[in-house]
């Protein structure tokens, strides 16, 4: 038997043309698509029986039948009427794994959902399982294009940055922000927020191009210190919005004060009233009391008077946008602090430090009137007029327009300004509306940032970067500014317009026909 198993090898080595028959091809698999759409047309039209297919074939009556009834079946769903359709029907919707994908960062990012919450969705209103695990593992999957997509823009065209901290379960989160645009190029979770953190942080963004004309911030030891390491030349403007939350904060203690006086007093005398109509006489001590919390009533309602009159005074003149002058902010900054400080050193710690902050802190919340005073003086050049007219025009147009003075200096400026004054006014406005005294727009950022912190106790660096790459090109829906609706923060840095989101992250967008 191995001398006959021998020989069959030895004529499968020699003769080409030697096969097994159970090697042979199958006729029935052999088949095209053509060729058996054409055997069960045939049959389905008379012109030939299934047996004769199946001899002309050389395939089985089975595998006729087989082919036929896919043919009729075609046929039937050919001209069947159509499904009915519910009278609220919008479209259909394929949902695929892709756009499993799409929902889920859809869900985390745009609806700000945890990880659970997504996973109750499907659940809820797809009757889809899926896990904790798999979300973690999509969102996980679109950080290094994200990554990409955030190295790739140009930085070097910020010219006013705001700085800020925030805190989420006490790790420090750094965010820097570019004012114009809201493009934020800084989102980063650190376990310190002293000088070198943010100098080693400020220093990487220097090495992508970094080079800011200003920076706004707060009075933060750390942040301030970490500036002046890595961009000593840039100027640090202070936050006039901080300063002015402050005074705001001490103010509202002198009033809460004010109130407990006049409580104080109301309560006496009302003593005082009811001791009178039992004994009909009154209380020589409580007579006393009464007038000493006259006094403290008076002093404290004297002291509110005076503190609100000097902080409205320094928020809409000297810190206002339209004022005076650089060098007369200076005298009235000055002047009013010398008589705010003392007020404020009668309001406790709080008062103190707020005094402590105003003292220190002069230049650098008058840094945005001195380019401002630039600005005026090249625009004063540009239009060949006196810079005193330019600023007496830049406070006009600060005043109320439906005030019968307002037109009456508007005819007189007119004749001034040798009929330039519209052209001139658009300027200035312009000049307005891009002079930047506060950090308000990363601390917009960081309130929007609350709504996703809220979700997770522990934040990492990828989560971070995918938020980032989210809010900086994600489209504003709306916006007081009409240039800024329907353009993402990344569009007004750039000027360039990008895809959606979702196709920067590598998918295909559900479109209806």
């Amino acid at each position: 038997m191995v001398v006959h198993f021998t020989k069959w090898l030895d004529a499968a080595a020699t003769n080409d043309d030697f096969s097994l028959g159970m090697c042979e091809p199958c006729p029935a698999k052999a088949m095209g698509p053509m060729q058996r759409s054409d055997m069960a047309t045939r049959v389905l039209g008379g012109a030939s029986s299934a047996s004769q297919a199946a001899r002309d074939n050389n395939v089985s009556r089975k595998f006729v039948g087989a082919q036929t009834a896919k043919a009729q079946q075609a046929l039937d769903d050919a001209f069947a009427p159509p499904p009915e359709v519910p009278e609220d029907f919008l479209f259909w919707l394929p949902v695929t794994k892709s756009w499993i994908k799409q929902a889920t960062l859809g869900l985390a990012l745009t609806c700000r959902g945890s990880e659970r919450a997504i996973v109750q969705f499907f659940s809820d209103h797809l009757d889809f399982a899926t896990s904790v695990g798999t979300v973690h593992n999509t969102l996980a999957s679109a950080v290094p294009m994200a990554r990409v997509q955030n190295d790739a823009v140009n930085i070097a065209n910020i010219r006013d940055a705001a700085l800020d901290e925030l805190f989420q379960a006490t790790w420090p989160i750094l965010a820097g922000i570019d004012v114009p645009s809201n493009y934020c190029f800084l989102l980063s979770r650190e376990e310190h927020r002293d000088a070198d953190t943010w100098g080693v942080r400020l220093l990487e963004l220097l090495d992508r191009g970094f080079k800011p004309s200003s920076i706004i911030a707060d009075f933060g030891g750390g942040l301030r210190a970490g500036i002046a390491e890595a961009l000593p030349d840039a100027t640090c403007r202070g936050d006039v919005f901080h300063a002015v939350y402050e005074l705001n904060n001490v103010l509202h203690i002198l009033e809460n004060r004010g109130y407990r006086a006049i409580e104080r007093r109301g309560t006496l005398q009302h003593k005082q009233a009811k001791q009178f109509r039992r004994s009909g006489r009154k209380d020589p001590c409580l007579s006393k009391q009464i007038i000493q919390a006259q006094r403290d009533e008076e002093e404290a309602l004297v002291l509110i008077d005076d503190v609100k009159l000097l902080v409205n005074w320094l928020r809409h003149d000297v810190l206002a946008v339209a004022g005076p002058c650089y060098a007369d902010r200076q005298e009235l900054y000055h002047f009013v602090l010398a008589e705010l400080c003392p007020r404020l050193d009668r309001a406790g710690d709080s008062g103190k430090q707020c005094a402590t902050l105003l003292r220190n802190h002069c230049d650098d919340l008058l840094a945005f009137a001195l380019q401002l005073e630039r600005d005026l003086a090249t625009l004063a050049q540009q239009f060949e007029v006196d810079l005193t007219l330019v600023h007496e025009l830049s406070q006009h147009l600060a005043d109320n327009p439906y005030r019968p003075r307002y037109w009456q200096q508007e005819a007189r400026f007119q004749q001034r300004c040798r009929g330039r004054l519209h052209q001139l006014k658009d300027a200035i406005q312009e000049l307005h509306r891009h002079a930047v005294r506060a950090s308000s727009a990363v601390e917009n950022l960081n309130g929007r940032l609350r709504g996703y912190f809220s979700l997770r106790r522990h934040l990492g660096s990828d989560y971070l970067d995918l938020l980032r790459f989210y809010l900086n090109h994600r489209p504003f829906p709306r916006s007081a500014r009409p240039e800024r609706t329907g353009k993402s923060p990344r569009e007004l840095l750039t000027g360039q317009q990008h895809p959606h989101w979702l196709e920067l992250l590598g998918y295909q967008r559900f479109m209806r026909n």
